[in-house]
């Protein structure tokens, strides 16, 4: 399954597109002020797909562990220190709600932090490079 993201930005507009697996959504970000850029840095949505990964596979894994959760609350943090440098503290906490017992939803969490494929793709440092020009797809 190919993810890809697209930013296409000009002094006077701003667009922004994901895609999972061939389908396509449209994302409202705003202009940055001044136009030249975004108003969410990278580092923003860097911490938001921490905290929506964690969020979505808490529902998968309970789905799979057989727990029911009413709710999910994520929060992820990082510090950025200066141009060019990577993120360091970078952590995490979630609260769960649900009628089952608090060793049910420890093993849901600790199970699903062991699962999530964007923690585990910071986690092992994955290769980013830069190539030519072109569309995602």
């Amino acid at each position: 399954m190919q993810i890809t993201a697209q930013v296409s930005n000009a002094a006077d507009s701003h667009s922004v597109s994901v895609s999972t697996a061939g389908s396509s959504k449209s994302l409202q970000v705003p202009l940055k002020q001044g136009g030249l850029g975004s108003a969410v840095n990278g580092g923003e949505f860097l911490m938001l797909a921490l905290a929506t990964c964690y969020c979505n596979d808490i529902y998968r894994e309970a789905a799979r562990m057989g727990i029911r959760v009413t709710s999910v609350e994520v929060a992820a943090t990082a510090d950025f220190d200066g141009v060019g440098l990577a993120a360091s503290n970078i952590r995490y906490s979630a609260r769960v709600s649900s009628p089952a017992s608090e060793a049910e939803v420890a093993a849901l969490l600790k199970e699903t932090d062991a699962v999530a494929e964007v923690h585990n793709t910071v986690r092992r440092g994955v290769p980013v490079q830069l190539v030519p020009w072109q569309l995602p797809g």
